[in-house]
C-alpha cells in the first residue's frame, strides 16, 4: 500500500489477538481459558483464549468513504481532458499504481477497470490552453522616455531663439530644413527597422551608416538655399545633424544615450528662468548637444558593425518600399509646421504626447490578440477590433484635450490633428503604408492651399477616413497575424 490503512471501527486487532496470531499460525489447534469460546481441547495454563476466524474481505459500511471516490477527486483533472480510458490507465501506472492496490485498496480487478470507472464517472472537460505570452507587452517608462527624447529638442528652439534671425526667408530656410530631414529620417527609419529584424544591428548600421550622413546634408543644404549664409543656416545644420543622429540612436535602441545628450541644452533651457546665459554660453550648449549626439551614433554605428549579422542573401528591402513612409513624414512635418505657426505653444502637447501614442500602438495590438483569443466569428472579431481602436484613439485625444482645456485653449484643432498622426501611425505599425501616406499629403495640401480656418475641417475629415480604413483593414482577423 502507498500509505497506512484506514482501520474502520471493530476490525482493529488488539496487541493479545497480534501476538497470538503470531505463536499460533493458522491449522494449530485453539485452546481456551474457560469454554466459553473455541472447540473442546486441552486445558493448560499456557494456553491463550481462542480467535475466532477472521474473514478475508468485509463490506465497507454505508458511513464509510470510498477511496476511489478520492482517486476520482485526484485525478479529476486528467480524467475530464481524456479521450479514451487508456489515456488514464497510462497516467495510473506512470503515478505507481500497483496490483495490490487497486484490489486491496479500491476493490478493482485489474488497472484497466479502474480507469474505464473513472473515466465514466468524471464528465468531460477539455480545458482551453494557456495563452501564450504576451509579445506586444512593453514597458510604459520606456515610451515615456521615448515621448522625453522626442519632445526635448523643442528646447533647443527656446534655448536659441536670440540666435535665430527674423524675416520670412530665415523661417523658410530653417523650416524647409526640417522638412527634408523628418521625410529622409522617417525612410530610413522604416529601411533600418526592416534591416534590424531581417538581419540584426549590423545589416541595420550599415544602412545607417550611409543614409544618416545623407540626410543631414540634404536637410544642410535646403537650409543654406533657402536661408543663405549666417546664423540661421548654421542653426539649421546643427538641427540636420541631430535629426540624422537621433534618427540612428532610436532606431538601434539607445534612447538613453540621446537623452543624455540632450542634457547640456535641458539645462541651458532651464537656466532661463533664473538668468539669461548669453550668446555664447548658449552657442557652446547647443552644440555641445549636437557633437555629444553625432558622436554617440557614430560609435554605436561602429558597435552594431561588430556584431554578427543573420542577414540573408540580398540588399534588403527596395529603396520604394520606404518611400510612403518618407511621404509621411513630409506631410505630418508639414502640417504640425502649421499648426504651431497658427496655436503656438499648444502644439508642444502634440510633440510630448508621442510616447503616450506609442504606448497605446503597442496597447491596441495586445488588445487585438485578446480579441482573436475571444472570438468565435468573423463579426464578433470585427467588433471587438474596432471598440479596441475607439479606445486607444480616445484614450489618446484625453491625454492631448487635458493640458489645452487647462490653459483654456480650443482642443479642437489639436484633436483634429492627432487623431490624424496616431491613425496614420497605426495603420502602418501594420503594413499599411500608401493609404495614411495619400491622405496625409492630400490633408497637407489642402491646408497649405485654404484659408487657416480650414485646416481643422481639413484634418478632421483626414481623420475620419483614417478611422474608417483603419477599422475596415484591422477588422479582419488576417491583419493581426
Amino acid at each position: 500500500m502507498s500509505g497506512p490503512l484506514r482501520l474502520l471501527p471493530g476490525t482493529g486487532d488488539t496487541a493479545q489477538e497480534h501476538a497470538a496470531r503470531r505463536r499460533f499460525p493458522a491449522g494449530w489447534p485453539d485452546n481456551t481459558t474457560d469454554g466459553h469460546a473455541g472447540h473442546a481441547g486441552p486445558h493448560t495454563p499456557d494456553s491463550l483464549p481462542t480467535l475466532a476466524p477472521r474473514p478475508l474481505r468485509r463490506r465497507r459500511p454505508s458511513w464509510a468513504e470510498d477511496p476511489f471516490d478520492e482517486l476520482a477527486e485526484r485525478l479529476a483533472d486528467v480524467c475530464g481532458a481524456a479521450v479514451h480510458p487508456d489515456e488514464i490507465a497510462a497516467v495510473l501506472e506512470s503515478d505507481g499504481l500497483t496490483q495490490e492496490q487497486i484490489t486491496g485498496r479500491y476493490g478493482r480487478r485489474d488497472l484497466f477497470e479502474v480507469a474505464e470507472e473513472l473515466y465514466e464517472r468524471v464528465p468531460r472537460r477539455f480545458p482551453d490552453p494557456e495563452p501564450p505570452p504576451d509579445p506586444w507587452r512593453t514597458s510604459p517608462w520606456r515610451c515615456v522616455l521615448r515621448g522625453a527624447v522626442f519632445g526635448l529638442p523643442g528646447l533647443a528652439y527656446v534655448l536659441g531663439a536670440g540666435l535665430l534671425a527674423s524675416g520670412t526667408g530665415a523661417i523658410a530656410g530653417l523650416a524647409a530644413s526640417a522638412l527634408v530631414a523628418w521625410a529622409w529620417n522617417q525612410g530610413l527609419a522604416h529601411r533600418a527597422y526592416v534591416r534590424l529584424a531581417s538581419g540584426g544591428r549590423r545589416a541595420a548600421a550599415r544602412s545607417l551608416r550611409v543614409g544618416a550622413p545623407v540626410g543631414a546634408l540634404g536637410a544642410m543644404a535646403a537650409g543654406l538655399l533657402l536661408s543663405g549664409p549666417g546664423t540661421m543656416a548654421a542653426f539649421a545644420a546643427g538641427q540636420a545633424l541631430y535629426l540624422a543622429a537621433g534618427t540612428v540612436l532610436l532606431v538601434l535602441g539607445r534612447e538613453r544615450d540621446l537623452l543624455l545628450a540632450l542634457a547640456p541644452t535641458v539645462a541651458g533651457a532651464a537656466s532661463l528662468l533664473l538668468w539669461d546665459p548669453g550668446p555664447l554660453a548658449v552657442t557652446a550648449l547647443l552644440l555641445v548637444t549636437v557633437a555629444a549626439a553625432v558622436l554617440l551614433a557614430a560609435r554605436e554605428i561602429v558597435r552594431s558593425g561588430r556584431t554578427e549579422s543573420t542577414a540573408g542573401p540580398g540588399n534588403g528591402p527596395p529603396v520604394a518600399a520606404s518611400l510612403p513612409y518618407a511621404l509621411f513624414g513630409l506631410a505630418a512635418g508639414a502640417l504640425t509646421l502649421m499648426a504651431a505657426s497658427a496655436y503656438g505653444p499648444a502644439v508642444v502637447v502634440l510633440t510630448l504626447s508621442m510616447g503616450v501614442a506609442e504606448w497605446l500602438l503597442y496597447r491596441y495590438r495586445s488588445l487585438g490578440l485578446a480579441a482573436l483569443r475571444h472570438s468565435t466569428t468573423p463579426r464578433g472579431f470585427q467588433l471587438r477590433a474596432g471598440r479596441a481602436l475607439l479606445l486607444c484613439l480616445a484614450g489618446y485625444l484625453a491625454v492631448l484635450a487635458a493640458p489645452t482645456l487647462i490653459r483654456g485653449v480650443s482642443p479642437g484643432p489639436l484633436l483634429a490633428l492627432g487623431a490624424v498622426l496616431w491613425t496614420a501611425l497605426l495603420l502602418q505599425a501594420f503594413g499599411t503604408a500608401w493609404p495614411p501616406a495619400a491622405i496625409c499629403l492630400a490633408a497637407a495640401l489642402g491646408a497649405a492651399l485654404g484659408p487657416a480656418a480650414v485646416r481643422p475641417l481639413v484634418c478632421g475629415c483626414a481623420a475620419a477616413a483614417l478611422v474608417l480604413i483603419s477599422y475596415a483593414l484591422l477588422g479582419r482577423a488576417t491583419a493581426h497575424r
